[in-house]
């Protein structure tokens, strides 16, 4: 003996609705697996911001515009930074008649080791003090000290060898 329950308001509201919604979720979206994420995105925020009862329907339409929208964000950032190594970047933002310079800048802290160009960047461009840098880092602070100097000192045989200075 099968018993059929009887379908609950959401699930009458859902069978009501959800063709519409997929529609505008598939008319916002770049493809049918971003659409059905989308659109289940928004139903979940909706249920909830509803707590836990029938949401009104244009609701539930904004807010597949605003997740539809924060995805298309999203992948366009994704494909940027696949686009761009790290390598290609460019680390410093010159006029043009600094772009060699700024070139070979960057090349000299490239050529630091990770740990000496970590601190030279947080105590030039970050403005942290050696404190401040050992606190990021879980380093002592006189280790901080050390690794500016030294990397002070790479960077100046680097930029003879580019005859920056």
């Amino acid at each position: 003996m099968t018993t059929t329950s009887e379908p609950t308001e959401w699930e009458k509201w859902l069978d009501a609705h959800a063709p519409r919604f997929l529609l505008f979720a598939r008319s916002q979206t770049r493809n049918e697996m971003d659409a059905q994420d989308v659109l289940q995105e928004a139903l979940l925020s909706c249920w909830r911001q509803a707590e836990e009862s029938v949401p009104p329907a244009h609701w539930v339409f904004g807010a597949i515009r605003r997740k539809a929208i924060d995805r298309a964000r999203e992948m366009d950032r994704r494909r940027q930074r696949e686009e761009q190594t790290a390598s290609d970047m460019d680390w410093f933002e010159p006029d043009i008649q600094e772009r060699e310079t700024g070139r070979i800048l960057q090349s000299a802290v490239r050529e630091l080791t990770e740990t000496l160009r970590e601190v030279l960047i947080l105590k030039i461009w970050g403005g942290l003090t050696f404190r401040e840098i050992a606190e990021a880092l879980n380093i002592p602070p006189n280790t901080a000290a050390s690794r500016y100097r030294y990397a002070l000192e790479e960077m100046k045989k680097s930029l003879k060898k580019g005859a920056l200075l």
